[in-house]
């Protein structure tokens, strides 16, 4: 790059706040993976900040506003806070292609190109170097575990599988998380495996680095921790033993167990507290459901039998307490290196409040969310193997109930109420972003209305 010129940030609302970028910005967001609202026009967009990271490379929090239905639980969408590196240059080689944004053609960048700086291999081993020198550079805060060296010169690749955030790979040796939709806060995949890691829970990777934003909040923006190159995630792992009608339930058993070390380690780092929420209360759940049924017509008639499953909530065993969970567990968080399992992602459902995800609830919800994940996987061929997610889910339990002291299957008005929740809120996920997988939630939503479980 042969010359830049800084963006001044502003705070003014409306389009124009974001000057000649806003119009490129505002076509390129809503084709991004990452971006949340495409079920709503984007109408607006602010800059909450501009850091320059280094010649010729940006650091923008853009608010996005977008108009549209209420989101589930009843609140109209506010809109998103989004974290933008943006390449900025005369002229964009030939293979950064997929990374243009446009040409700026008035304001301080005209004739400038931009680009999406984290598919640039350069920009992306620049930013490493800002992860290995610790230190504060306007309101971004770089930090690390001292403890841990960060070599040097780690070629980095950019993982073409994440959706809701944007994922780089060093040298195989390390992964760097990088949240693309910001909200105040510290972010619990930063959190809890920090929390772990003082714990002496090997079955999450300890981070080594992390950045964050000062203004306009507090807030966390990227996570580097150690990367398991051998590893398979256990989605791939449950296809693959159902590609070769292979059993896959002494692996479901030992992920059981695996789960439990996460959650007795994480009562004890985390311990809730007396003012700690005690989970999906069958208020908040009928709630979901209600909104949910709003946005998709098939869910309707199912509405009266999956209410009785959060009914019976009020007069079933209470259960475990509250704690620390996971909040968005299935087969794609979990990764097998060896004989091992190993428990990833603890952002939690991206689209629950930072504040929701960070508060305590019933470890059977994260319980729920696994047994969901086998049924999908064994969806995911013809003819459906409803015999084989069964196993793996007895499987799952037993191993769970072997490590936690109790068995989650003794639970059941408990599970079927959190089972349900999960199958609603995938339910709502499909119909917005992928509509031919409704079948699939839709298929455990008749089940759990008509028969209980």
């Amino acid at each position: 790059m042969t010359r830049t010129a800084p963006l001044r940030p502003g705070s003014a609302s409306g389009v124009r706040s974001v000057g000649p970028l806003a119009a490129l910005l505002c076509e390129w967001l809503p084709r991004q993976r990452w971006f949340a609202g495409k079920d709503r026009p984007l109408t607006d967009l602010r800059m909450l900040s501009m850091t320059e990271l280094y010649p010729g490379c940006l650091h923008l929090l853009v608010h996005a506003d977008q108009s549209g239905l209420p989101t589930p639980g009843g609140t109209p969408p506010a809109g998103d806070c989004y974290q933008l590196l943006l390449g900025v240059q005369e002229h964009l080689s030939p293979r950064l292609g997929r990374a243009l944004i446009g040409r700026v053609e008035q304001g301080p960048l005209a004739g400038l190109t931009v680009h999406d700086a984290l598919q640039d291999p350069r920009s992306a081993q620049l930013l490493l170097e800002r992860m290995r020198h610790p230190g504060a550079l306007g309101p971004l805060c770089f930090e690390s575990d001292p403890s841990v060296s960060l070599p040097p010169g780690l070629a980095p690749r950019l993982l073409e599988a994440e959706q809701s955030n944007t994922s780089l790979v060093y040298g195989d040796a390390f992964i760097l998380k990088i949240f693309r939709r910001v909200q105040p806060g510290v972010n619990p995949d930063l959190e809890v495996p920090v929390a772990l890691a003082g714990q002496g829970c090997g079955r999450v990777p300890a981070p080594v680095a992390w950045f964050r934003t000062t203004h306009p909040q507090e807030a966390t923006l990227g996570v580097l921790q150690p990367f398991l190159p051998d590893a398979s995630d256990g989605w791939t792992l449950a296809l693959r033993a159902l590609a070769r009608g292979e059993d896959f339930t002494a692996e479901a058993e030992e992920l059981g167990r695996a789960t439990a070390d996460v959650h007795l380690a994480l009562a004890a780092a985390l311990p809730a507290g007396p003012d700690a929420e005690d989970g999906r209360t069958a208020a908040a759940m009928t709630e979901r459901l209600e909104a949910a049924a709003r946005h998709v017509p098939a869910l309707r008639p199912f509405v009266p039998g999956l209410t009785t499953a959060f009914g019976a909530l009020a007069v079933c065993d209470a259960g475990p307490p509250a704690q620390r969970i996971h909040g968005d567990l299935h087969l794609g968080q979990v990764l097998r290196a060896g004989r091992d399992w190993f428990v990833i992602d603890f952002e939690g459902e991206p689209s629950r409040p930072l504040a929701e995800r960070r508060s305590a609830h019933s470890p059977v919800r994260d319980i729920a969310g696994m047994l969901r994940s086998f049924d999908y996987a064994a969806r995911q061929r013809r003819p459906w193997r409803p015999e084989w997610a069964r196993r793996c889910r007895e499987a799952y339990c037993a191993g769970y109930a072997a490590r936690a002291g109790w068995d989650p299957r003794k639970k059941h008005a408990l599970l079927r109420a959190y089972e349900t929740d999960r199958a609603v809120y995938e339910v709502l996920y499909e119909a917005r972003n992928r509509p031919d997988w409704l079948p699939v939630p839709m298929a455990a939503i008749e089940r759990l209305a008509v028969r209980g479980g």
